[in-house]
């Protein structure tokens, strides 16, 4: 469900960097989206691209000594970003819930499911005991717990790994809250549990009005789950758009390579895309575009001029192929400077 009201989260010109005895280290690098009421952004990328930060610095739990170094995070029109540690705690857990990859890492091998359902519930809720129980049986329910009754009582290594991903995603929906950040909440599970966490986050958003934003590295779990897509590469957005504009007419090169590289059921191919190269690390980030190395179609303004978001058909890539200077004179790419 995605509506035209004002968006529910506006993270503009975001800067995210690690100080070092070697000099500050970017690693997310002037990003700026929104995510609309009741939407699925989809955030996808290699290793390393960012995408993960991204969401940390969202939900305040970036580790030291990274910090925030530039740009606002909105909530609702409020600025979150520059809020005290417990401040930004208590709209952690009422209006921003989080669903990080490994449940068991999200819950306390110590304490039962049920109080640490009912302890958070009471954080954030004015609700007795007795009411937060039933509101934890409640949530327990909803995300799909079979025997919610006699499990609510059992401790996390006592479930499954798609049972604790569901009382992770119970927790945090605990307080109501209007956005989700999901970290790669698929990742440690097999290919069925998958898809019944994927139709539970899309069930939570059409049911409850509550946005998401997916972090992942797997294209299929998007074109599942999310509306838009933001691809990340190198800590900055290279394409975001409508999921399906995006899969099957991307406009950046990073973004055709990854589209190639997924395999077609309806397709038969001799071979993949591949995608030559690696990401740079955070200390080589080449001038220009941060894809020229690997790239395909650049040219000469790719090596020395940095593209911003420019309009791509329904979606926004940035790519000098989008500009009516284009790429100028094409140069090829180091791979194959080096095979010559």
């Amino acid at each position: 469900m995605v509506t035209n009201n004002a968006p529910l989260l506006e993270v503009k010109n975001l800067r995210v960097e690690f100080p070092t005895r070697r000099g500050t280290l970017l690693a997310v690098d002037d990003v700026s989206f929104d995510i609309a009421p009741g939407e699925v952004l989809g955030v996808v990328g290699e290793s390393g691209a960012g995408k993960s930060l991204t969401g940390n610095a969202i939900i305040g739990l970036l580790e030291p000594p990274g910090r925030i170094a530039g740009g606002e995070v909105r909530l609702e029109g409020k600025r979150i970003d520059n809020l005290p540690y417990e401040e930004m705690r208590k709209i952690r857990g009422a209006r921003i819930g989080a669903i990080f990859q490994d449940p068991l890492t999200s819950l306390n091998p110590l304490y039962s499911v049920s109080r640490q359902l009912v302890e958070t519930i009471q954080t954030h809720m004015p609700l007795s005991a007795s009411a937060a129980r039933a509101r934890a049986l409640d949530l327990l329910k909803e995300v799909g717990i079979p025997g919610a009754e006699q499990r609510i009582d059992h401790y996390p290594h006592q479930f499954s790994g798609g049972m604790r991903q569901r009382v992770v995603i119970a927790l945090a929906l605990c307080a109501g809250p209007r956005l989700i950040v999901a970290d790669e909440p698929t990742t440690a599970l097999d290919v069925s549990i998958q898809a019944q966490i994927i139709a539970l986050l899309k069930k939570l958003c059409r049911e409850h009005g509550t946005s998401v934003m997916l972090v992942t590295h797997d294209m299929g779990v998007i074109a599942e789950t999310a509306d838009r897509v933001a691809v990340m590469y190198a800590g900055r957005i290279a394409e975001i758009g409508p999921v399906r504009d995006v899969i099957k007419n991307a406009k950046h090169p990073y973004t055709k390579g990854l589209m190639g590289s997924i395999p077609s059921l309806g397709h038969r191919a001799e071979r993949l895309t591949q995608i030559d190269g690696s990401m740079p690390r955070l200390t080589e980030i080449p001038t220009g575009c941060a894809f020229n190395p690997r790239c395909t179609v650049r040219g000469e303004r790719c090596l020395v001029e940095r593209p911003e978001l420019m309009a791509a058909d329904a979606s926004r890539a940035a790519c000098w192929l989008h500009d009516a200077g284009g790429v100028g004179t094409p140069v090829a790419p180091v791979r194959e400077m080096a095979n010559a």
